[in-house]
C-alpha cells in the first residue's frame, strides 16, 4: 500500500489539550511511514475545555490540516453558567448540588442537542466533504469521536457514496456512556440517540472500539464489524526520561481531572488508617495531583485527614504529567462504580504502565482495565467495598519502594506502543 489518502475528522486537535487529542495526533505520527497519507479535517474555531500549546510542536510537518468554521452554543451557555462544566464535557456535580441554571444546561444539552452541541458543524462539514473527497481523490475517511455528531458526517457522507470507506472510531461509547443516563433525557431524545447510534454502528465498514467490553456492546449492536485498537503510550517519553534518585518521600501520583463521580474513597480511608498506624508512612506521604480536582474530591481528602499531605499542580502540559508520573512511588487510577464503566479504559492507563511504576486502580468489577493490568504485570485492581485489601497493597508498595526497577519496557507493555498501535491501523485500513 503506497501513500493511501485517508482523511480524518476530528473536533480535537493541538492546541486542545486532554485526552481526546492524543489519540489521533499519534497516529498521525506514524501513519505516513506506513504508507497511509492522513489528511486532518478539524474545526477552525473549536470551543476547547482545555488548552496544551505544547502539542502544536508534535504535530507532523508533513500532515496536511484541513479546517472549517463552527458554530457552537457554548459561549451563550457559558456567559450564562460559567462555572459548570456540564454542558461541555462529562464533569457532572452531585444532583443534589447542581443548581437550577445547571440542571437546566444539562436538560438542554441532552435533550435540544443531539447527540452534542457540535452537529452544527455537521451539515457544513457534509456539503465541504463530498467535494474536497471527489477532487483529492480520497476514499477512506475516519470519524472519531466523542463528540459523535462527527460519525453522522461520516453517515451521510456514506450514504451520498456508498463506495466510500468508513471507519467510526469510538474513543468513548455513545449512549452506553456513564454519564448518559445523567442527561436528564425524554423519552423522545433517548429513542433519537439511540436510533442515530445504531445508524452509525450498522452502516460503517469498520467501527473501531477502545476498549474490549465496548466492542462486544457494538456488535451486540449490530455493527458489521468491531475491532479494537486501544489507546497507547509514546515510547520515547518513556525511554528518555530518568527518574531521579535520593528522593526519600513516598509520592502517590493521580494524574489527570478528578470529579467526584469518579472519586476513589475507599483509597483515603485507606490512607488514614495507615496514617494513624504507620508514623514513618506519615513522616514521607505525599499525595500529588496533576489535574484539576473538584471541591468534593477535596472535601473527600479533608474528611479522611490527607489535606495536609496534598500537593496540587493543577492543570499542567501532557509532558509535564508524564515527568510527574515517572516520578511517583504509585499511580492512582479510577473509574465510575458502575457496571456499564467496566469498558472505560482511561488514556493515562496504558502511560502509566510505561512508567512501570506500581499502579493501584479502582473501579467495577471484572473491567478491562484489571485484564490490562494483569496481562503487564503492573499492578492491582480494587473495588470500592475493599478497603483492607487496598490498604495492605498500599502498605507492601511502601515497603518494597526501594525496590530496583526493571531496565526496559517488557514485549507485555510495548504491544500498547503508539507506533505498534499504528501498525494495527494500517493493516486494518489495507483490508478494506
Amino acid at each position: 500500500m503506497e501513500n493511501r489518502k485517508v482523511l480524518i475528522v476530528t473536533y480535537y486537535w493541538p492546541p486542545a489539550g486532554g485526552p481526546g487529542v492524543q489519540r489521533w495526533l499519534k497516529f498521525s505520527k506514524y501513519l505516513p511511514e506506513l504508507g497511509i497519507q492522513p489528511i486532518i479535517y478539524t474545526p477552525e474555531n473549536p470551543s476547547y475545555p482545555q488548552l496544551d500549546e505544547s502539542l502544536l510542536t508534535e504535530i507532523p510537518k508533513e500532515i496536511k490540516v484541513v479546517k472549517t468554521k463552527i458554530w457552537e452554543p457554548y459561549q451563550i451557555a457559558e456567559f450564562l453558567n460559567p462555572k459548570s462544566k456540564a454542558y461541555k464535557v462529562g464533569q457532572f456535580e452531585k444532583k443534589e448540588k447542581q443548581s437550577w441554571l445547571t440542571k437546566v444546561s444539562v436538560f438542554i444539552r441532552g435533550n435540544f442537542f443531539i447527540p452534542d452541541a457540535r452537529k452544527f458543524w455537521i451539515q457544513p462539514s457534509i456539503q465541504f466533504l463530498k467535494k474536497y473527497l471527489t477532487e483529492n481523490e480520497i476514499d477512506t475517511i475516519i470519524t472519531t469521536g466523542p463528540p459523535h455528531s462527527l460519525h453522522l458526517i461520516g453517515w451521510k457522507l456514506k450514504q451520498l457514496n456508498p463506495d466510500l470507506k468508513w471507519l467510526a472510531d469510538f474513543r468513548d461509547p455513545w449512549t452506553q456512556i456513564s454519564y448518559h443516563s445523567e442527561l436528564k433525557l425524554t423519552s423522545f431524545a433517548q429513542k433519537k440517540h439511540e436510533n442515530l447510534e445504531k445508524k452509525v454502528l450498522q452502516s460503517a465498514d469498520v467501527v473501531i472500539a477502545s476498549s474490549f467490553s465496548d466492542a462486544e456492546n457494538y456488535k451486540k449492536s449490530g455493527a458489521n464489524r468491531v475491532e479494537v485498537i486501544t489507546n497507547g503510550f509514546e515510547e520515547s517519553d518513556f525511554t528518555s526520561l530518568i527518574k531521579k534518585s535520593g528522593n526519600s518521600s513516598f509520592i502517590i501520583t493521580y494524574s489527570g481531572g478528578l470529579e467526584m463521580a469518579r472519586n476513589p474513597l475507599v483509597i483515603w480511608k485507606a490512607l488514614q488508617e495507615i496514617i494513624q498506624e504507620n508514623q514513618e508512612f506519615k513522616e514521607k506521604l505525599q499525595l500529588v495531583f496533576y489535574g484539576n480536582i473538584s471541591k468534593d474530591v477535596r472535601n473527600s481528602l479533608q474528611e479522611n485527614g490527607l489535606i495536609d499531605f496534598v500537593i496540587e499542580k493543577g492543570y499542567v502540559s501532557h509532558k509535564e504529567s508524564i515527568i510527574g508520573i515517572k516520578e511517583a512511588s504509585l499511580l492512582i487510577l479510577t473509574n465510575f462504580p458502575d457496571e456499564k464503566s467496566k469498558g472505560i479504559i482511561p488514556g493515562k492507563l496504558f502511560e502509566y504502565v510505561a512508567t512501570q511504576n506500581p499502579i493501584l486502580a479502582v473501579g467495577p468489577s471484572d473491567s478491562d482495565v484489571e485484564k490490562i493490568l494483569i496481562e503487564t504485570q503492573s499492578g492491582n485492581y480494587f473495588t470500592q467495598e475493599e478497603k483492607e485489601s487496598v490498604k495492605q497493597y498500599i502498605s507492601a508498595v511502601f515497603v518494597n519502594r526501594n525496590q530496583n526497577k526493571k531496565e526496559g519496557i517488557s514485549e507485555k507493555i510495548q504491544v500498547y506502543s503508539r507506533r505498534k498501535l499504528a501498525g494495527k491501523l494500517a493493516e486494518l485500513i489495507a483490508t478494506l
